[in-house]
């Protein structure tokens, strides 16, 4: 697909972008040759439709193992500081200053 010039800077326009002739005589050309790609791309999309291939996320056959989440529920407060290894200092748990 061919861009035209007025196409182009009709882009340009749309983005902001002020482009200079030489400029837009080279995104003439890489514009047209991404819009060819992007038509190569919808042709394989037929293709794969004609021969009735599955849609694919991966190919190793890994899958998820997903846990069920359980609440763990603490009796005291100082069962749940207890967790922590970092040091306590008011029924806290202390951390280093971020700022």
């Amino acid at each position: 697909m061919k861009l035209t010039r007025d196409q182009v800077h009709h882009v340009a326009h749309l983005a902001r972008l002020g482009l200079s002739p030489k400029e837009v005589e080279k995104f003439q050309k890489e514009l047209s040759t991404i819009l060819d790609y992007v038509d190569r791309l919808s042709e394989l999309d037929e293709e794969i439709e004609q021969k009735k291939v599955k849609p694919t996320a991966q190919v190793t056959g890994a899958v998820n193992i997903m846990e069920a989440d359980e609440p763990i529920i603490f009796e005291n407060p100082a069962e749940l500081l207890s967790c922590s290894p970092l040091p306590q200092e008011d029924n806290q748990i202390k951390v280093k200053p971020v700022f």
